[in-house]
């Protein structure tokens, strides 16, 4: 048993946790299945994990532009509270698990067992109609520790084996299901390039998809819903001076709002002391335009090289299955604009829903996450707006934006991880985790079982919209 513990440790620290690697040793299965030379399958290796550390890169520089402005909110009104973002959601649940004496590596069985369970759902994929693998490693990290604390605390008396096995088989069905219901969504965003998303929103991309067409304007059938500008505006339609103009008046602002002497002292690693508050500003505007070209150059090298080796997955191992990424990895697809618009739309919802807490005085205050407030709002911007234009992705991002804060709120109440200082706060997250929640609280080990047959209901009632194409949408 030890001998099992181990190589299960040596590998989710050096495969499963580390995302470049796992998706680059994916991308080898599948060209060793397509039979290709070995030369082309060491090259397919480096060029994934090059690209994927390019989108890692292109992320910590996007977060690190973001975060001084969120300490610095915090630090200038004296803002104690929550902070809802996937990093600090998997220290508060470390810390709530270690606080009831459980190890982390808990959740290391869970992931596996959540894992083991995916690939059983897209092996029998004829009968559960789920054709997605889950494959975002560290995503699955975050969410197999909260869910584990999710599990332990609702249900106490099931803090055991008995209780992995159910976290387990709840975590990898909602990796399973709503990746799976991101399938037509993203095929219609990206032409076809056969993939799914597997990250913390994928209700809310479908709900985008879905509904975002309610709020698209009379126009000719087949027309893009692009953020086109007309006359000096035109040069908008340049994403890396759109993005860059976008956040010196949105971001630019704050930065004025909290002063230089605050920014100085916070951000001392780009703020040095003989550079000129103006400057300073301009550049953390425009390097968040950088980090979007470095992170869409990155997304374009690893992702065509996983869709290509999956087709020796998904025609011998697991046949018709496709890969569920990173959300990131739909920056490259749509309109240019909508990943930054996305955000800020979000942004707005989020400090409406901040502002109505202060205003309620109510006993929890949240911060926002970047993670939450970029991916999440972003990614749904770029789907609002295929469907249904400016009006979608505005309505949909500033409906997540206070979901996000609103539902978090909920969550952490629910799970009690307010005296551990943070939540994961994405989408779904807010919204279809503290609904299960409630299910489990009332109805105990039945509701985790009703949780779990409610999700795997919801591929067969897609099957049933489309049995003709319904296993053929990505071959293309």
């Amino acid at each position: 048993m030890n001998i099992i513990t181990n190589i299960w440790t040596v590998f989710f620290n050096n495969v499963l946790s580390q995302p470049a690697i796992f998706i680059g040793l994916i991308v080898v299965l599948g060209y060793i299945l397509l039979k290709r030379k070995w030369y082309e399958i060491g090259a397919g290796f480096i060029r994934t994990v090059v690209g994927y550390m390019m989108l890692q890169s292109g992320a910590g520089l996007l977060k690190g532009t973001v975060d001084p402005l969120l300490n610095g909110i915090q630090q200038k009104w004296q803002i104690s509270a929550v902070v809802i973002d996937p990093n600090f959601g998997l220290t508060a649940a470390n810390s709530a698990l270690e606080s009831i004496g459980v190890t982390t590596s808990f959740a290391m069985v869970t992931l596996l067992v959540a894992f083991v369970w995916n690939i059983i759902l897209v092996f029998f994929r004829k009968v559960t109609k789920v054709r997605t693998l889950f494959t975002t490693g560290h995503i699955m990290v975050k969410q197999s520790t909260v869910a584990t604390w999710i599990i332990f605390f609702l249900l106490p008396n099931f803090r055991n084996m008995t209780g992995i096995i159910l976290v387990g088989l709840l975590c990898g069905t909602y990796w399973s299901v709503f990746s799976n219901l991101t399938v037509e969504a993203t095929q219609e965003l990206t032409d076809g390039a056969g993939f799914a998303i597997g990250h913390q929103q994928m209700l809310g991309v479908w709900f985008a998809y879905r509904f975002g067409g309610i709020f698209k304007s009379k126009k000719k059938d087949g027309e893009k819903k692009e953020l086109k500008l007309g006359g000096a505006m035109k040069v908008l339609d340049d994403y890396v001076v759109s993005t860059t103009l976008i956040m010196l008046l949105f971001f630019g602002f704050i930065m004025v709002i909290l002063g230089q002497d605050l920014l100085r002292e916070i951000d001392t690693a780009n703020f040095g002391k003989n550079l000129a508050f103006p400057v300073y500003i301009f550049q953390r505007c425009a390097s968040f335009a950088v980090a979007l070209v470095i992170l869409k150059t990155g997304i374009r090298m690893f992702v065509g090289e996983m869709v290509e080796s999956f087709d020796g997955i998904s025609g011998s191992v697991l046949k018709g299955s496709l890969p569920a990424v990173d959300c990131a990895a739909t920056y490259s697809f749509g309109d240019s604009n909508a990943e930054t618009l996305g955000f800020l739309f979000g942004a707005v919802g989020q400090l409406i829903a901040i502002a109505g807490l202060l205003i309620f005085k109510s006993p929890l205050m949240i911060i926002p996450g970047f993670v939450p407030l970029f991916y999440d709002n972003a990614t749904i911007g770029l789907y609002a707006n295929m469907k249904g234009g400016f009006r979608a992705l505005m309505a949909c991002c500033i409906g997540s934006g206070l979901l996000q804060v609103l539902g978090s709120a909920v969550a952490i109440g629910l799970f009690q991880m307010g005296s551990f200082g943070g939540y994961v706060g994405n989408l779904d997250w807010a919204t279809l985790w503290p609904l299960m929640g409630y299910i489990m609280k009332y109805l105990a080990v039945p509701g985790v079982i009703v949780c779990i047959v409610g999700m795997l209901a919801i591929p067969q009632l897609q099957y049933r919209r489309n049995k003709e194409n319904y296993f053929n949408v990505g071959e293309e």
